[in-house]
């Protein structure tokens, strides 16, 4: 008795030094080295998954796992933003705190507009949160059961939450990695679903009140890849361009197990019919949101206007994300992407999109007329701009090229396109410090998927990252850096022949801080 005591004490305690013993933030200017200037990061300290995307009264709520005393991983808040356009945020107080349950891990958020749970009224309905406990003492004792699903409401357009008092919601069955849930409402079925994950597949559970849930069914214990621990899971609805079948897409994340190490997330294209995800792919079929090194845990936003699907990601890979050589923040997150289907060679694919509201941000821009070339041509000479925060757009020849960026002291990044391997890549290998991780400096491949004569592009480029979408955002690959000065040089090579460039233009974008 005294040792269960004295257990529940220590718990206390962790708990009150989560809540109560918060040390100051360092100071940031969002002038420092290697801070980006066009993607969300925190001001300071440790931050990983978005979570509760949901859009709501105006504006886009980013929540996202966060630790406010130090810049590496610790016991696991929800840190919050918002923003009216999905590019500038406004930073807000942190949203959950641990408990006596546990840690807050990732999830999501709804908006409750029928008041079906209660926790609000017809005049005033709630956001509810879902979130996974993570019991630390429990995990520590060597329990199964660490981990369960509790919920948080607020009636005050998510600045102030209050949790439910009959937490857990949903308890652990009796399973190690029991967590991340992402609910959403389905209509046909009249009812709410939250899918979550169960170590090697995903679950599925249905409530008419976000308080009582049933399991409803399971996937994926034979499907895609089993390399590491499934994560992050959301499903939601998309139609093909050009078609009218409607489909559904389940995206697990998965680490390690990437396509290039580490973390990365796979998907599943397939029906839901408000009970059982049915995959229409061969089991051993493997498609990747993204094959860069650095877009993980991506989850969609709920309610985005306009019948957009919107993802962002988190940009890093737990292979070396707590030793990035940052400071005083660790962790930014990716471009939102806007998600579609299209028939490639045949093939469904998930493709992604830049948002449209960063072009808004434009200061400059610089169109380039057709060229070729033979040998390398200087992109950065026909600028009348620094490039290291710019988006580009244009049209190359499905040949053998490459586009290189350095600075002065020969730092560089290198992506491009091998047309006999039909793959593109992204050199990393001297970008700037990589001695933090010996994963970290690498060539990182994608498969083309299309096979057009010429291969369309898009490309964001920032300080510290670059997010490439090849194909009209069939491939994409995204992949940090950290040079000691920026880039301030652009060649386009070509390495076997005369290469066209169809067409390029390259817009400065401001940046997103005050």
């Amino acid at each position: 008795m005294k040792k269960r005591m004295a257990a529940i004490l220590m718990m206390l305690a962790f708990v009150q030094g989560c809540v109560k013993k918060e040390v100051p933030l360092a100071v940031a200017d969002y002038k420092e080295l290697h801070r980006p200037q066009l993607h969300f990061s925190p001001k300071s300290q440790w931050m990983n998954d978005p979570n509760g995307l949901i859009f709501y009264a105006g504006e886009y709520h980013l929540f996202y796992q966060h630790y406010p005393k130090d810049a590496v991983w610790g016991p696991m808040h929800w840190g919050h933003a918002v923003s009216t356009d999905l590019i500038h945020w406004e930073h807000l107080p942190i949203a959950l705190y641990p408990d006596t349950l546990g840690m807050i891990f990732s999830g999501s958020a709804v908006a409750d507009k029928k008041n079906s749970s209660g926790l609000g009224s017809p005049t005033t309905p709630p956001l509810v949160a879902m979130f996974t406990y993570h019991n630390a003492e429990r995990e520590k004792q060597g329990h199964l059961d660490y981990q369960t699903q509790g919920i948080a409401y607020s009636i005050d357009h998510g600045r102030t939450w209050s949790k439910y008092v009959g937490n857990p919601v949903i308890k652990n069955p009796g399973v190690k990695d029991f967590r991340d849930p992402k609910m959403f409402w389905h209509e046909p079925s009249g009812k709410w679903i939250v899918t979550l994950v169960a170590g090697d597949h995903a679950e599925f559970y249905g409530s008419n009140d976000l308080k009582r849930w049933t399991k409803l069914s399971e996937f994926g214990k034979t499907f895609g890849s089993h390399q590491g621990v499934w994560e992050c899971p959301d499903l939601f609805p998309l139609t093909a361009k050009g078609e009218s079948t409607q489909k559904w897409i389940l995206i697990i994340n998965i680490n390690p197990g990437g396509p290039n190490g580490g973390s990365g997330t796979q998907y599943f294209i397939g029906d839901f019919d408000g009970t059982t995800f049915t995959c229409e792919t061969d089991a051993s079929t493997i498609s990747w949101l993204d094959y860069g090194p650095d877009n993980y845990a991506g989850i969609t936003w709920a309610d985005s206007p306009g019948d957009r699907t919107t993802l962002i990601g988190w940009m890093s890979n737990w292979a070396y994300a707590q030793v990035v050589p940052t400071h005083p923040w660790r962790s930014a997150t990716t471009i939102p992407r806007d998600l579609g289907l299209e028939r490639v060679n045949g093939k469904l694919v998930v493709t992604s999109a830049i948002v449209p509201e960063l072009y808004q941000s434009a200061s400059q821009e610089k169109v380039f007329e057709p060229f070729e070339v033979t040998d390398s041509v200087e992109l950065s000479s026909g600028l009348i701009f620094d490039a290291s925060t710019s988006v580009w757009n244009g049209s190359i020849e499905d040949k053998d090229w490459h586009i290189t960026f350095s600075n002065a002291k020969g730092q560089r990044v290198i992506l491009g396109y091998e047309q006999d391997k039909k793959r593109f890549f992204i050199d990393r290998r001297n970008s700037g410090d990589n001695s933090f991780s010996k994963e970290f400096g690498q060539v990182s491949y994608a498969e083309r998927i299309a096979t057009t004569r010429s291969i369309p592009f898009s490309m964001v480029m920032d300080v510290s990252s670059v997010e490439v979408f090849f194909d009209s955002g069939s491939t994409v690959m995204t992949a940090l850096f950290f040079p000691d000065s920026p880039y301030n040089r652009i060649f386009i090579e070509s390495t076997s022949g005369p290469v066209k460039v169809d067409s390029l233009v390259v817009q400065s974008l401001k940046s997103i801080w005050p």
